[in-house]
């Protein structure tokens, strides 16, 4: 089995809509390259102007 990584080694990027950093999750595992925004929430608000 392969052996698992710290989450502080993993990947990480920054969400467009609230700047905050997101680390890599299985789900992404193929479209990282494509993935831009942290949560649902905030690929929802991301048209929309902020606080």
């Amino acid at each position: 089995m392969a052996k698992m990584k710290k989450r502080a080694d993993l990947p990480q990027k920054i969400c467009a809509t609230c700047g905050r950093p997101f680390a890599w999750r299985r789900k992404w595992a193929r479209d990282w390259e494509n993935v831009r925004y942290c949560s649902d929430r905030c690929r929802e608000q991301r048209g929309r102007s902020g606080a």
